[in-house]
C-alpha cells in the first residue's frame, strides 16, 4: 500500500480514537485511474467496538470530499456483499448509488462472493455542463 500511495495510485487513511489514540478504523482509495476515467475504489473497515456511532460515516464524508476536491477524481466506486446491511446503509447515506450486482466478484475465505456495485460521482462535476460533454 505504501508504494501505491507514494506513486499516487492509492490513498490510505486511518482513524484513531480521540481519547487514547487507539487505531479503530481505516479507509482506502485504491486503483486510482487518471486520464478520461478519473476514478478509484473505496474500501473501509471499523473496529466492532465502535460500530453504530456514526464514526465511519463522519470520516468517509470528509475523506470523500478530500478525494473529490484535492485529488480531483470524478467517481468513487464501492462494493459490498449483498448481506452486509451496514455497508449498504452507510454507502447510501453518503450518496452512493447502486449500479448492479457482480456475481462471484471476490474470493473471500476460499469462496467466490457476489457483490453489489455502487458509485458516487463528484457533485461538482455534475454541476458543470462542460464536464458532461461526450466525445463520440
Amino acid at each position: 500500500m505504501a508504494h501505491q500511495t507514494a506513486t499516487g495510485n492509492a490513498l490510505h487513511l486511518v482513524l484513531f480514537e480521540r481519547e487514547g489514540g487507539q487505531l479503530i478504523g481505516e479507509c482506502n482509495f485504491t486503483n486510482i485511474v487518471r486520464g478520461p476515467f478519473q476514478a478509484c475504489h473505496l474500501g473501509f473497515s471499523l473496529a466492532k467496538v465502535v460500530e453504530g456511532k456514526g464514526l465511519m460515516r463522519e470520516s468517509l464524508a470528509v475523506a470523500i470530499q478530500y478525494v473529490f476536491r484535492n485529488i480531483g477524481l470524478h467517481r468513487i466506486m464501492a462494493n459490498y456483499r449483498p448481506e452486509n446491511a451496514r455497508s449498504e446503509h452507510l454507502l447510501a447515506s453518503l450518496g452512493f448509488e447502486k449500479e448492479g450486482l457482480a456475481r462471484s466478484y471476490l474470493k473471500i475465505n476460499g469462496s467466490w462472493a457476489d457483490h453489489v456495485l455502487t458509485s458516487l460521482v463528484n457533485p461538482d462535476d455534475l454541476a458543470d455542463p462542460a464536464s458532461n460533454s461526450r466525445m463520440l
